[in-house]
């Protein structure tokens, strides 16, 4: 209902997907050309703040120099080798990443639901060779909310109707417990046959959904007692987005497999990992699993370049002050379509109370984009804001003021 509205160069851009592309996504009215930190510009010069990070994967930033250095240098000299061979840059990586996060061995793949996707094997497998599962008996236990992919296994333990839709039928041994609920984790951890619990500390596509205090220390211990792998997926969570290297250790806790993905790419390549003891990678062998571009000269040479880029630029810490910057002025508005800003770091959502005919945080997301910030809804009545870890205090203020104008704009269309 608003895509009719674009005109010039970004209408012909979007007729295009419109006639050859498959709809699987209903962008924002907004075609970009253009990033540099934290702005984008669209095709008829207008700039934007971005407070999507490309749903976490730009923590470092547009077009962060010294990421797009690591990647052009290495693209000169070789890109890709696949793991018939060996290269000069994995190992390297391997130690660079297993020393930063404290781990012992990392599988290297591509995208997040392929890095979910590998410690659900990893855990079937050390589940019967490790644990003593019967073959074929694993269970692998999900939080309802969860989000991963949509991949056939990511959406088998999806309970999004619209992802789950005509996509059966799904993959047995998965099982969906209440997010936040220890009682249920440990009762089906009583199961001999489970062999993991795979959650986010905090879940992101859900809505900014944070759970109580202690609950991953729960979560630790539990699995710990019944002999269950604790997956944490911090593909969103991860890499500074709420205010460290992992949200795990904000809680003191330590999973036995880390999922990372989105920003270890730092915006300009795929670059996912998953991270755990010896015990468990070890169960891989030759043939048993793998990827063409998983471990790829270039993913090193860019995964190592985001990490660094958030090291040196201390980027957790300001996660954490201009986070709280950010909720302490939205906390400050009031307006009878605000139900709760809620966040951790720069992990942030505004859940909206259902307004006016038909209206949605949708559009809100509209009149934001109209005054020159993007950000997007999820579930209906809740916008996300993951702006860049490098924002500034002004940047902050700025897009506070923004959407404070955007919500008070869409009070008119109160009933």
């Amino acid at each position: 209902m608003y895509h009719d509205k674009l005109t010039g160069f970004s209408a012909e851009l979007v007729e295009l997907e419109n006639q050859y592309g498959v709809h699987n996504y209903f962008p924002l009215p907004v075609v970009l050309t253009k990033g540099e930190g934290v702005w984008v510009w669209d095709v008829e010069g207008r700039k934007y703040l971005d407070f999507l990070s490309a749903y976490g994967a730009m923590n470092q930033g547009h077009a962060h120099p010294k990421i797009v250095k690591a990647l052009s240098d290495q693209a000169g000299k070789l890109s890709l080798t696949s793991r018939a061979f060996y290269n000069d840059q994995l190992g390297p990586y391997e130690k660079f990443m297993t020393d930063t996060f404290d781990f012992d061995r990392i599988l290297p793949m591509n995208t997040g639901v392929e890095a979910s996707e590998s410690a659900v094997k990893l855990a079937r497998k050390w589940g019967y060779e490790v644990k003593g599962v019967e073959d074929n008996k694993a269970c692998v236990v999900f939080a309802a909310g969860n989000f991963w992919g949509r991949s056939i296994a990511a959406v088998s333990s999806s309970t999004d109707d619209n992802s789950r839709m005509s996509f059966g039928p799904f993959l047995p041994g998965f099982k969906i417990i209440p997010y936040n609920d220890l009682t249920a984790l440990e009762q089906i951890c009583l199961d001999p046959n489970t062999v993991a619990f795979m959650v986010e500390p905090i879940q992101g596509e859900a809505g900014v959904v944070i759970p109580d205090k202690g609950y991953l220390k729960g979560v630790r211990e539990i699995c710990t007692r019944h002999d269950v792998l604790f997956i944490a997926d911090e593909v969103q969570t991860g890499l500074g987005r709420t205010g460290a290297l992992t949200c795990s250790e904000q809680e003191g806790v330590k999973p036995d497999l880390l999922v990372l993905g989105k920003a270890l790419g730092g915006g300009v390549y795929p670059v996912s990992a998953v991270l755990g003891k010896h015990e468990v990678m070890n169960t891989l062998k030759p043939g048993q699993h793998g990827s063409t571009f998983g471990g790829n000269p270039l993913a090193c040479a860019v995964g190592r370049a985001s990490i660094q880029v958030i090291q040196e630029e201390n980027l957790c810490q300001n996660a954490i002050l201009m986070g709280a910057l950010f909720r302490s002025e939205l906390s400050k508005f009031k307006s009878p379509l605000v139900k709760i800003v809620r966040g951790k770091g720069l992990l942030n959502a505004i859940e909206i109370v259902p307004y006016g005919k038909n209206r949605t945080a949708w559009d809100v997301c509209i009149s934001m984009l109209d005054k020159g910030l993007l950000a997007k809804q999820t579930h209906q009545h809740i916008i996300r804001f993951a702006p860049p870890l490098l924002i500034n205090e002004g940047q902050i203020l700025e897009a506070c003021d923004i959407i404070k104008s955007a919500i008070s704009e869409e009070e008119k269309q109160i009933d």
